[in-house]
């Protein structure tokens, strides 16, 4: 498995020269952050941040992500046009010589948590979703904004998008989702580029809004209905794990072969449908992810794998769930599982 971090851009706090000092650590997952969502990303763009990432020694081995145009999630009439870019970007990325590219299919909202720096018993503090209080939440009001989320649309503009997700099904957004894999799945095996979609985070609907990343089922109907090697998964543990029904290593079984890239993080179940981030450790977290490694390790994973999240300890500040120090130990952490292994 080739150990990998992901990096910002140059706004980034955490610096290339800190993340290069981590043991083994090889790759970076990055992305054109200044690009409004749909648009074609400029090959140079691409070329200059994959020349930045390898002046440090370092190899940019993952794109993570090339949003995917609201327009495309709702099956709306403009989808096409939309879709001819994302194929376009999938050239531009190919060219640069970028063959895994990580991607999300959540309605409006990314990966959502009710608190970004809750406090741990030992005095650190991490990222939290307690289900009671999101559902008392509303998006619209600015009350929350995250880290994950466009936050590029006007209120009455997010407004029309939330209200038309109201008519769309779960069943619908699963069939647009296919029809965007049917046409950029052909491009991506052309270019040589494997697409690994993350699941929902968390694994199941907010705000009202449909979800169907979630679980195993909904993996091997879209992997089965566009049944190509190129059309994968980015295996996230914490996200899938978020929920105790999810069977992980049933999903990795599923997937074998068509996982392409691995978001290795430790949750702690709080309540239903409510969970906490902690250390990678087996010892703190509800997953046991030295068997999830195990798994992962015999059904032949030996892509890139990065630790996804982390606590802020030692006084850190920063972007929430990725500052430099627990991810860190947690990359340590699973080099030491993957040793082993290996």
């Amino acid at each position: 498995m080739e150990m990998s971090f992901r990096w910002y851009g140059e706004d980034d706090p955490v610096t290339l020269e800190q993340i290069r000092q981590i043991p083994d650590m090889r790759g970076i997952v990055s992305a054109v952050y200044d690009i409004p969502a749909g648009e074609v990303w400029p090959l140079e763009k691409i070329e200059k941040l994959k020349q930045t990432v390898e002046a440090h020694d370092l190899k940019l081995n993952v794109i993570e992500s090339v949003p995917v145009h609201e327009d495309i999630k709702m099956g709306a009439p403009s989808r096409d046009g939309w879709i001819e870019n994302y194929k376009e970007t999938l050239r531009n990325l190919s060219r640069a010589g970028i063959r895994t590219v990580c991607y999300n299919f959540m309605p409006v909202f990314d990966w959502t948590r009710s608190e970004l720096g809750a406090p741990l018993p030992d005095g650190s503090n991490s990222l939290k979703y307690d289900e009671e209080t999101v559902q008392h939440l509303d998006p619209l009001s600015g009350e929350l904004t995250l880290p994950g989320w466009d936050l590029s649309y006007q209120t009455d503009d997010l407004r029309k998008i939330m209200d038309a997700y109201q008519s769309i099904s779960e069943e619908q957004l699963m069939e647009n989702l296919i029809y965007f894999l049917e046409q950029v799945v052909p491009t991506a095996e052309e270019e040589g580029v494997l697409l690994a979609i993350h699941p929902d985070d968390p694994p199941w609907s907010i705000f009202g809004l449909p979800r169907v990343v979630t679980n195993k089922e909904n993996v091997e109907y879209m992997l089965r209905r566009v049944d190509s090697p190129n059309n994968g998964i980015t295996f996230c543990t914490g996200s899938y794990g978020a929920d105790p029904e999810n069977d992980l290593s049933g999903i990795i079984e599923a997937a074998k072969g068509r996982i392409h890239f691995v978001h290795a993080r430790n949750v702690k179940w709080t309540g239903s449908r409510s969970f906490q981030e902690t250390s990678h450790s087996i010892k703190e977290g509800s997953l046991d992810m030295t068997a999830l490694l195990q798994k992962l390790h015999e059904a032949g994973f030996s892509g890139p794998i990065r630790p996804d999240h982390g606590r802020m300890i030692w006084g850190e500040t920063g972007r929430p769930g990725y500052g430099l120090y627990d991810r860190a130990l947690g990359a340590a952490y699973l080099n030491g599982i993957i040793d082993t292994l290996q």
